[in-house]
């Protein structure tokens, strides 16, 4: 009997087999990262802005450029200039827009979403803080945490307590049976 795949599947098995892939360095060169960075950046003060960040915040979050860098990065892109981001500063903003959008799916309003960024949340990963705190603390790790954690949850893989866990008793060993 032969097991078939769909395509996509099928594909990814035989990248599998055939070893690591490479990175494809090109897409970190000057010319990608200018095309990206002016566009990039207007998007990500929008974002700022709907969350109600500050100056530090928006520093932290892109990695604490100086502040003359950063206004001068933001004057270029308000006039339709051309500025060419580091990769590292991409990559910052590529998960503010990852969290932006998985908020967007989340929540039904955006003001649902900031207003979760901004509650202290009790999932281990946030200890009682608000997301918007790992967000704003200057680290890649930072970012990408809290992204992953809302993509997760668009996953399914997080589901807050609700109505139907009132009264739910854990199991315990005792109520397991092996035959």
């Amino acid at each position: 009997m032969e097991l078939v795949m769909p395509t996509r599947q099928a594909a990814a098995l035989r990248e599998i087999e055939s070893g690591p892939a490479t990175l494809d360095a090109s897409r970190f060169s000057a010319v990608n990262r200018r095309r990206l960075s002016a566009p990039a950046l207007r998007t990500f003060l929008a974002i700022a802005d709907l969350w109600g960040l500050d100056e530090q915040q928006r520093l932290l979050i892109l990695g604490l450029p100086s502040r003359s860098t950063y206004y001068n990065w933001v004057k270029a892109v308000r006039e339709h200039r051309d500025v060419t981001l580091d990769v590292d500063v991409l990559l910052r903003i590529s998960a503010v827009f990852g969290i932006h959008q998985a908020l967007g799916v989340l929540h039904a309003t955006e003001a649902a979403g900031v207003n979760w960024l901004k509650t202290p949340h009790g999932a281990t990963i946030f200890g009682g803080q608000q997301p918007l705190r790992l967000v704003t603390s200057g680290t890649q790790d930072g970012l990408m945490t809290v992204r992953r954690f809302l993509d997760a949850a668009r996953g399914g893989l997080y589901m807050p307590p609700n109505e139907a866990d009132e009264g739910f008793t854990p199991y315990t060993d005792a109520d397991l049976i092996v035959s």
